[in-house]
């Protein structure tokens, strides 16, 4: 075998290579936290503001699983209080096991949830909520 077949074997080595690259770079899932990620970035100050804000309370968001439940525990300060807000359940990585719910405790600032709703895997739990005029933000993270 000469040089040149040595050298049309790299060469159709290096464009199947490439093509191999550039099959895989058109069929890869690009997901991305938020469509309207940049409408969300000029509005992060209020989630800094709203996660200094909750950490002047008495105790951090718990989040419990309890048997077939998940427990979102809001701290004591918002018992008995209008709270209004909304959860995410952010999975990393992937979008179609994220959701989304209303923040809606009793009056002993009290959510479950069950856990059958959920696909097993890690979440970051992003709480924002309203109360007496004050707006407050949590990340939590969990495994189900």
């Amino acid at each position: 075998m000469n040089w040149g077949y040595k050298l049309m074997i790299v060469i159709i080595g290096f464009v199947g290579l490439m093509g191999f690259m550039v099959y895989r770079a058109v069929h890869t899932d690009f997901q991305l936290v938020e469509k309207a990620y940049y409408k969300s970035e000029l509005q992060y100050q209020k989630i800094i503001d709203g996660n200094k804000r909750a950490g002047t309370l008495s105790s951090r968001v718990q989040i419990i699983k309890s048997g077939d439940q998940l427990i979102v525990q809001l701290p004591g300060e918002m018992k008995n209080g209008k709270v209004e807000g909304s959860l995410w359940f952010y999975c990393p990585y992937d979008e179609k096991m994220d959701r989304h719910f209303l923040l809606e405790p009793g009056a002993d600032a009290r959510q479950s949830f069950k856990l059958s709703d959920f696909n097993a895997g890690n979440y970051t739990v992003k709480i924002e909520w309203t109360s007496n005029d004050e707006h407050y933000y949590s990340e939590e993270q969990i495994t189900i």
